[in-house]
């Protein structure tokens, strides 16, 4: 079947089933979009900048487990697109994302938009391309969706001079690829398992460590049935906050910087330690040297290079992390969950030392009350993204989750702006859902411009924003360690929040109190449109315990009545 590149593109989306494409023309592109045009097998949603599409894309992929598209222009297309594309890189997501680029003629010649656009994405992609020759683009197109959906998943980037969009070739889709240099382990190391199994014999406090490679894996199933034959402890990173339901007694809680005190403290005593698709990053592991230092650590990983990266392991386990845990847990001895009764009495008293509190009050309102209120009125009926800072912190702590992708935040990249394009993802991939944005006044003004995406395609969203006039999280730093000095912290100029989002053709409302922020979120909710909801809050509260920079996980500031 003979075609033009932009025709290709087109065909190569449908036959790997895209559904829903982000994007935003430019000159480099047009011949694509001048086949978006002509095609109705998919939608393509125009969003308002670069950066926002690509989140967009990354919240539809981490929602649906499906590949998120988005499609950008040259030049200032492909820079605006950067943070999207390295907050997916980080938090591996798979995305596949199309730009267009100057003439092959033309590149290298500082060409008006041009860019090196290969060059820069090169560092915070998975795989990248520049394409060509004409004859090249299907094989590209296929390889670019299976790298970003297999081993470790990430985003793959594929550059298409627009000469190229235009060419005419054979369109020759492999149905199948074999790629010499790019084969993940799927299939984890009998022997390592056995290894793995016999370890739990001699263990008197064994600890599960869930990261967030259990939901790319689609394994929590296998996790929860891990945790309850063996009545394991198991703690969450931010990235796999909902893999255990939040009110499972074995469930401990988020560990790291702002985890929990009991989650902390386990991960400080241990002497077998099981991670599952976590990578130990620093914010889950404080100083290195105190970190689970009485443990042996079984680490299992469809990414090598994440083993024995950060921190030395004793079992080592390269696979995919549902085969592995398939074969694991044929192999545990049901009956070893009888020693570890004491372990678990003793991670119960923890709890009850220092549980997650905080100190409620009706004005200002606490932050922690809404974002538990909102569990209260929606639960498992809702989808929460949220955006980076305190907010972000408070929903992972106090969120009732329910299910695995139930939670979507940017966690290795810490994107501020992320959390509203990203439910727009969302509510795409689950329309049977909620799709609830938790932001701040720092965060929600970084892609405030797709309020006017949301309201023209209906995709209704319901922003709350949690204000306290500063950007908080640095606040909160400089409180504790720059001696109150809040330097470029304060945003006490602001919008006025509602008549914004009212001049988008949204619904706005500002709530000081329980019954105003109960009465605005039903009403967000019974309509059923785009919404923000600005909560004024306590100006001065604070994301407890936290563990500061550079300490162990068991020297936490912990929270005073």
């Amino acid at each position: 079947m003979r075609m033009n590149g932009s025709e290709m593109v087109i065909q190569a989306l449908k036959n790997e089933g895209v559904k829903v494409v982000f994007g935003y023309p430019g000159g480099a592109v047009m011949n694509v979009y001048d086949e978006i045009y002509k095609q109705c097998d998919f939608e393509h949603i125009l969003m308002r900048h670069e950066q926002a599409a690509i989140h967009a894309a990354d919240g539809y992929a981490r929602a649906s487990g499906e590949v998120g598209v988005a499609v950008i222009t040259s030049g200032p297309g492909i820079t605006n697109a950067i943070t999207g594309i390295a907050t997916a890189y980080m938090d591996s997501v798979p995305l596949v994302i199309l730009s267009g680029q100057v003439p092959t003629s033309l590149i290298g010649t500082d060409a008006f938009q041009e860019i090196d656009a290969v060059g820069i994405t090169r560092p915070c992609t998975k795989h990248n391309y520049l394409v060509k020759n004409i004859q090249d683009l299907p094989r590209v197109l296929k390889e670019a969706f299976y790298i970003a959906r297999s081993g470790r998943q990430g985003p793959v980037h594929i550059d298409i001079p627009k000469d190229v969009s235009a060419m005419v070739g054979e369109f020759n889709y492999p149905e199948e690829l074999n790629l010499q240099t790019y084969k993940p382990t799927k299939k984890g190391n009998m022997r390592q398992i056995k290894k793995a199994a016999a370890a739990f014999l001699n263990a008197k406090k064994p600890l599960l460590y869930i990261g967030g490679g259990v939901v790319s894996a689609s394994a929590s199933d296998l996790v929860n049935l891990m945790m309850h034959k063996m009545q394991i402890p198991a703690v969450e990173t931010l990235m796999a906050r909902g893999v255990v339901k939040s009110d499972n007694p074995l469930l401990l809680g988020m560990v790291g910087m702002h985890g929990s005190y009991v989650s902390n403290i386990a991960m400080s005593e241990t002497d077998l330690l099981i991670a599952v698709g976590a990578r130990f990053d620093d914010r889950v592991t404080g100083k290195l040297s105190e970190f689970a230092r009485y443990a042996e650590i079984i680490h299992i990983d469809i990414d090598p290079s994440s083993i024995s990266k950060i921190v030395e392991v004793q079992y080592p386990i390269v696979g995919d992390v549902k085969e592995v845990l398939h074969e694991l847990n044929g192999l545990l001895d049901e009956n070893l969950k009888n020693q570890w009764q004491e372990w678990r009495e003793q991670l119960k008293r923890y709890d009850c030392l220092h549980p997650l509190r905080f100190k409620d009050s009706s004005s200002p309102l606490k932050p922690q009350w809404v974002i538990q209120r909102i569990g209260e009125i929606v639960g498992e009926e809702a989808i929460i993204s949220t955006d980076v800072g305190q907010h972000q912190m408070w929903a992972a702590q106090f969120y009732p989750f329910s299910f695995a992708r139930q939670f979507i935040t940017s966690g290795g990249l810490g994107t501020m702006g992320f959390g509203f394009p990203a439910a727009m993802g969302v509510k795409r991939a689950r329309a049977d859902k909620i799709s609830v944005n938790i932001s701040g006044d720092g965060s929600i003004l970084m892609n405030i411009q797709e309020l006017m995406t949301a309201v023209e395609k209906n995709i209704p969203v319901i922003n709350v924003v949690l204000n306290n006039n500063y950007l908080g999280m640095v606040r909160q730093w400089q409180t504790f360690f720059y001696e109150e000095r809040y330097s470029h912290t304060d945003l006490s100029a602001q919008p006025d929040f509602v008549k914004l989002a009212e001049s988008f053709g949204g619904i706005g409302f500002r709530v000081e109190s329980k019954e105003e922020f109960d009465n605005a979120f039903k009403e967000a909710v019974r309509q059923n449109k785009v919404a923000l909801i600005e909560v004024v809050i306590d100006r001065l509260e604070n994301v407890l315990p936290m563990v500061p920079a550079g300490s162990a996980l068991s020297h936490m500031m912990l929270y005073k009545e």
